[in-house]
């Protein structure tokens, strides 16, 4: 951010971006956890290949789920609540897995925590980006996205200093501690003004934006939303529909597809599982590998907390796309050539290197922000929705067949996939996704209505 743009953030402002955040911080913990705990819990149930993969993608199943019911209660009883609903939920999930007595009751916990990081997943992103001015709306939603990261780095140092004696249990429970202080935080804090005004509690929202804005002439801001709101038709679900939203949600859908279709998961899922496979054999090194691959992409998270506002979400995007692909070439390089054997462990480690710095600047943190930027307001909870099942619908994909894929096309040809899916997917960015830096909630809807190409904005 910018010293003038950080001037226009207060206290206020932080603190509810922070708390937002903490469901990112348990979208990241619940997702990254697993990676390894499913050593022990391996072990313990005797799973096979295809078991072990059911438990790993079990909490996509709730998160399709979690992501359907968010998008259908967001519009009705709003953000704020929604978000305290996924802080139980992830509670629960946490002593659910923790106290789990057999394979079957840990697979439905894991279901539930989905539910959980289904709504968390964009209920957070959309609070914040509907609460904080625009210039500064990209760094302060892209901190939703380091709150994830930093979640699964979490994770894996919890996974590390319990995997010498196996306790798997005190792994998963340990998410109840994060989970009570979304509860509480968000108590404390009020609904998104947008959703407000689309409430008509006009003066409600009024005296949430003057919290929020340094500035106490809110008048224009306020009189823009409802001027956008006016000229929005139709709402929910079939809104979706309207000929003036077609190409927001073709991007949308897009940006959902590709960034699960590139195979990031897969990293972020069976990071242990893939250092085992270039030779990193014992469980507690193979996990510290994988906190230290997940502490790069915080970095670069951080990163791209400072370039959005600064740079544009479309060169960061194109920039990460294209270091996706130059990685997964390495990684998948890494398996195939016979001559890198005896450099195999570090010719691949920094081919992920690349990869997860590259996706973590780019269509990580700029996908959730897209999506809670370019959808009008009356449809933005259906819209959102709409996405991230279909975000999540991939991840489950992606999570289901990636040690099949490694069985029918090898290590090196499935990064290879990943990496031509990467490159149509680059293709894709280049010709439909716009530019929304320094643009309000207001303008990007207005846009979209003039009918001019996506580009153009």
């Amino acid at each position: 951010m910018t010293k003038k743009a950080t001037s226009e953030v207060n206290g206020f402002v932080y603190f509810a971006v922070a708390v937002a955040a903490l469901g990112g911080l348990l979208f990241g913990y619940d997702t990254g956890v697993i990676s390894g705990a499913i050593l022990f819990v391996t072990k313990q149930f005797s799973l096979s290949s295809t078991m072990e993969e059911i438990v790993v993608s079990s909490v996509l199943v709730g998160a399709v789920v979690g992501a359907t019911l968010g998008g259908a209660l967001t519009g009705r009883f709003g953000r704020r609540k929604l978000i305290i609903v996924a802080g139980m939920v992830f509670t629960i999930s946490a002593l659910g897995t923790a106290l789990a007595p057999t394979v079957g009751w840990l697979i439905a916990a894991r279901v539930v925590s989905g539910i959980g990081i289904g709504i968390a997943s964009f209920i957070s992103p959309m609070y914040i980006a509907e609460l904080v001015p625009a210039k500064v709306r990209g760094s302060l939603v892209a901190v939703n996205m380091l709150a994830i990261t930093t979640g699964i780095v979490v994770a894996y140092m919890v996974d590390y200093a319990f995997s010498s004696g196996g306790q798997w249990r005190y792994m998963f429970g340990l998410a109840a501690v994060p989970s009570t202080a979304l509860i509480i935080g968000m108590w404390r804090l009020p609904d998104s003004p947008r959703w407000l005004i689309g409430k008509s509690r006009v003066d409600q929202a009024r005296r949430i934006l003057q919290r929020a804005r340094t500035g106490s002439d809110v008048g224009p801001e306020i009189a823009d939303i409802q001027e956008s709101m006016g000229e929005q038709s139709v709402g929910g679900i079939r809104g979706l529909f309207q000929p003036s939203l077609r190409m927001p949600m073709i991007v949308g859908m897009g940006l959902a597809i590709f960034q699960q279709v590139t195979g990031i998961n897969t990293v972020i899922y069976y990071a242990p599982t893939i250092f085992k496979f270039v030779g990193i054999t014992a469980a507690g090194p193979a996990i510290l590998a994988g906190a230290g691959l997940t502490a790069v992409m915080w970095l670069f998270h951080l990163l791209a907390i400072f370039l959005l506002d600064r740079v544009g979400r479309r060169p960061l995007l194109l920039v990460g796309v294209a270091g996706q692909i130059i990685g997964l070439a390495i990684l998948g390089a890494a398996f195939h050539f016979q001559q890198l054997a005896s450099f195999k462990s570090g010719v691949a480690i920094g081919g992920l290197v690349i990869y997860v710095a590259c996706f973590a600047f780019g269509l990580g943190p700029i996908f959730w922000l897209l999506i809670s930027e370019i959808y009008p307001l009356k449809i933005r909870g259906a819209a959102m929705s709409a996405v991230t099942v279909t975000n999540w619908a991939m991840n489950l994909v992606v999570a289901v067949t990636f040690l099949t894929l490694v069985g029918v096309l090898g290590h090196a040809g499935t990064f290879w996939f990943y990496g031509v899916v990467a490159l149509g997917a680059w293709v894709f960015f280049y010709r439909l996704v716009p530019e929304t830096k320094g643009k309000t909630l207001e303008q990007i809807e207005e846009h979209w209505r003039s009918g001019k190409h996506a580009r153009a904005l």
